[in-house]
């Protein structure tokens, strides 16, 4: 059983060099299925390109909520026809959502996640949803528009009944980098006391590094996550690994034996 790499973004230039050398790597680290979310327009052709190239990667596309100020006018229509198109690879729509802080424009957010949202509920599809500082308010903007298909909270951060409001409403957690941390008390006890099939794994690589690692977030880390969340629950690490990958299975619209059971 290979695990599956729920969100990271292999198509960023970083890996550009070596990126098939690193692919065999994580492969033999037991990491061998990947979800990579697109950010915005300038990067979905890179996207479904290297789900093309190599097996094992899928893809979501969307609008990621720092780039909506880049997009130009008409791309959610171009968006809809991508998703018409039914192109090999896609399992979800994202990375959509919304970041509250304040050195984020917040100019046309809520409106583009919306619309996401919808063309979602429209393909069936499942969200990979960005959530910084807004968990209330997309528990509520997806309270109030239910997308059938849910989808996955990407690096969640929150309390237990944030964690909770998000389950109920169909949507997993996925987990990171983000347990390895001791001051990231409150969202480590909410991870522990949801049911395990609440949770998925990811790395956000390059991004989200855990605690003490140097360079750049790889896949390379997700064995070691899922040890931490073994540890952090008191459970197996075969009992989360086989659950989560379930999970994923769940989660995606993956077709029958896509991906190693």
């Amino acid at each position: 059983m290979q695990l599956i790499d729920t969100h990271c973004h292999l198509d960023f230039p970083i890996f550009d060099p070596d990126r098939e050398v690193l692919l065999a790597q994580w492969r033999q680290l037991g990491v061998g299925e990947y979800i990579i979310p697109a950010v915005g327009e300038e990067n979905w052709t890179r996207v479904m390109a290297l789900a093309d190239r190599y097996p094992g990667i899928r893809y979501g596309l969307g609008i990621h909520p720092w780039y909506v100020g880049s997009q130009t006018e008409g791309v959610l229509t171009r968006l809809e026809r991508l998703l018409a198109s039914r192109p090999k690879g896609l399992v979800a729509i994202g990375e959509c959502g919304l970041d509250l802080r304040s050195h984020v424009p917040q100019e046309g957010q809520l409106e583009l996640f919306e619309a996401q949202i919808r063309l979602a509920m429209s393909y069936e599809l499942p969200l990979i949803v960005h959530s910084v500082r807004a968990n209330d308010t997309v528990a509520k903007t997806l309270r109030r528009l239910k997308p059938a298909r849910g989808g996955v909270i990407h690096a969640f951060g929150g309390s237990l009944q944030q964690a909770n409001a998000f389950w109920q409403l169909g949507f997993r957690l996925g987990i990171g980098g983000v347990i390895s941390y001791e001051r990231a008390n409150k969202t480590r006890e909410a991870i522990r006391d949801m049911p395990l099939e609440a949770l998925l794994l990811e790395t956000d690589s390059p991004d989200m590094p855990l605690q003490g690692q140097e360079g750049p977030n790889t896949p390379a880390s997700l064995p070691l996550i899922a040890q931490l969340l073994a540890e952090l629950r008191g459970e197996s690490l075969e009992d989360v690994i086989s659950v989560l990958h379930e999970s994923a299975l769940q989660t995606f619209p993956f077709t029958p034996n896509e991906f190693n059971a």
